[in-house]
């Protein structure tokens, strides 16, 4: 399980084939969907796709993630892609970030350097990090992916094994959002002997979506009753039924038009986002267009989804049966657009060993993100003074 260092380099071909499928889109008709209210709307969409073919330069994104030092390694015979950022403090400790979905890697970029190098962003040294971000297996540069059945359970297995058999570390934090929440929770709940703390932007009990309904986020509120929990499901309905029941039906759209895999990803980022419905107040173009090359370059939509039947049939034990399940000191960013209605911190504080919870006022499901100046400083806060 050796690492060797990877360089993110697209053939021209795929650049061009790219290209000709944009041009050649056949668009669909579309009637009385200004406000999105039937999914996303294609003037928009058409706007981005003459941006995507114009302006665009996915070589300067290339270039930009390259400034990155990427790795890759086998692990249980799985593709696993991941980042590796050093610290210029000698104070660094090593931080495990996972991402979700949709995002990538990518998406921690606004916090790479508030975590690794506070002191150049008006923190303290010793609040510092050394950052491994890897990709979910199936996601991204972590492919190909030729076997089903990984889900937040297993993938907390294998970053247990990257971070001490592969990368060597006694002792580390983890953090993470989504699917990389939970599997950061996973982490802190079995592999105490190396996992310092978790933060995390999600604040659910294990095992995750093992209800009778999985694919209803409302089973997931504390009051289902509650009538805040109806708007908050159907946010979320339409992608967590397809994902969950038919992702293979659903990849093979999105493998063969970037203009669909592009609708489907950036409706999700304007709705689950605390965006307004201006979707560019939170992402510019260039950043929502990053996010759908990574996955049309690399093949990875279809694997990424399978992430949730997989999640669904997930075979989940716990480690202990006592309070706190997660004994290392836990912290929580929450916020509104993204947490399930009512919040109650009273199980957080029974469930967890409770270190922070902080409610938010702005921001949602993209929070590293949306909001990365909160989410540099609750993780520092953290984790500061653990080892």
């Amino acid at each position: 399980m050796q690492p060797e260092p990877f360089k993110i380099d697209i053939p021209q071909q795929s650049l061009d084939d790219l290209a000709t499928r944009l041009r050649g889109t056949r668009w669909a008709p579309e009637a009385n969907n200004a406000d999105w209210s039937f999914g996303t709307n294609g003037a928009y969409l058409r706007e981005l796709v003459q941006y995507w073919l114009d302006e665009y330069d996915w070589r300067a994104s290339e270039t930009a993630m390259n400034e990155l030092d990427h790795y890759r390694v086998t692990i249980d015979d799985i593709p696993i892609h991941f980042v590796k950022v050093s610290s210029p403090s000698p104070h660094a400790k090593p931080l495990l970030l996972t991402h979700g979905w949709p995002w990538t890697f990518w998406d921690f970029r606004k916090i790479i350097g508030p975590l690794s190098d506070p002191e150049s962003y008006g923190g303290d040294a010793r609040d510092a990090f050394e950052i491994i971000i890897p990709s979910l297996p199936g996601f991204a540069f972590s492919t190909p992916l030729a076997q089903s059945g990984l889900n937040w359970v297993s993938t907390a297995d294998l970053w247990a094994k990257l971070m001490t058999d592969v990368l060597g570390y006694d002792r580390f934090a983890a953090a993470g959002g989504d699917f990389g929440g939970f599997v950061a929770l996973q982490m802190g709940h079995k592999y105490p002997q190396f996992v310092t703390g978790v933060h995390t932007t999600l604040a659910l009990p294990f095992p995750i979506f093992r209800t009778d309904r999985p694919w209803s986020l409302g089973s997931l509120a504390e009051d289902e009753s509650s009538p805040q929990v109806d708007p908050w499901e159907r946010k979320f309905a339409s992608h967590m039924a397809v994902q969950m029941l038919e992702p293979q039906t659903l990849a093979w759209s999105m493998h063969d038009s970037p203009v669909g895999m592009a609708a489907w990803l950036i409706q999700r980022k304007r709705t689950w986002s605390d965006c307004g419905g201006d979707l560019e107040s939170r992402f510019t173009k260039d950043e929502l267009l990053d996010l759908v090359n990574l996955y049309w370059f690399t093949d990875s939509f279809g694997s990424s989804i399978r992430f949730y039947s997989d999640t669904m049939n997930a075979t989940w034990a716990p480690s202990r049966t006592e309070m706190p399940m997660v004994t290392v000191p836990t912290g929580f960013s929450l916020f509104p657009k993204d947490v399930p209605p009512p919040t109650d911190r009273e199980w957080l504080e029974e469930y967890f060993n409770l270190r922070l919870a902080r409610y938010h006022e702005n921001g949602g499901h993209f929070s590293h993100a949306e909001e990365p100046e909160i989410l540099a400083t609750d993780i520092r806060d953290t984790f500061r003074g653990l080892s």
